[in-house]
């Protein structure tokens, strides 16, 4: 019975938390208009020693890694550095790149949309992404909207940067999909 009671409790206090993060860290607008949104997973990118960015993935209890462009979803860069919208656009089609053949003016397109949206960052800034799929994505920045780029094929692939099979940071996308919390398994050791 205590253990029950024990983790009964670690679940709660658990869930408060993950409840208290969204609501400090996800736009208002993601908020009202997915309130089931849970965070997954994150990770921080790292090169060659230089911290980037911090990555939170947002997703439902129904989310299929495999179909992620089939799911709601939102995902937050924490960056730790300062950048220009510019080359976070011109590096975003870098990766995009990895995961299919492309038609040169399609990229083209794509950038100049994302540098539209994609404001200078500095350190401690966030840019949230948030899927709509068959849609597109929508942006904010700071928690203020930014954008959206109403392009189902685009948002498949700009999320599948860190989403994709084909991402150049497997380890990266695999902590990103990785529960946090399962309560089956704190049910199931307690036993």
């Amino acid at each position: 019975m205590f253990y029950k009671r024990l983790a009964f409790a670690t679940l709660t206090t658990v869930l408060l938390h993950h409840a208290t993060v969204i609501a400090q860290t996800l736009p208002t607008d993601i908020r009202s208009n997915s309130p089931t949104l849970a965070l997954s997973g994150e990770s921080k990118l790292t090169f060659f020693g230089l911290e980037i960015y911090k990555a939170s993935l947002w997703r439902n209890a129904n989310f299929v890694a495999e179909n992620y462009a089939q799911h709601e979803f939102a995902l937050d860069l924490n960056y730790l550095r300062n950048f220009q919208g510019k080359d976070i656009a011109k590096r975003s089609i870098e990766e995009m790149r990895r995961q299919s053949k492309f038609d040169e003016a399609l990229l083209q397109n794509w950038e100049i949309q994302m540098q539209k949206v994609f404001p200078n960052v500095q350190a401690g800034d966030n840019i949230t992404g948030f899927h709509l799929p068959g849609k597109g994505a929508k942006f904010w920045h700071n928690g203020k909207w930014r954008g959206d780029i109403n392009d189902a094929e685009f948002a498949k692939y700009f999320f599948g940067i860190w989403l994709s099979k084909q991402t150049s940071e497997p380890k990266m996308r695999l902590a990103l999909l990785e529960p946090k919390f399962s309560p089956e398994r704190v049910l199931s050791e307690r036993k």
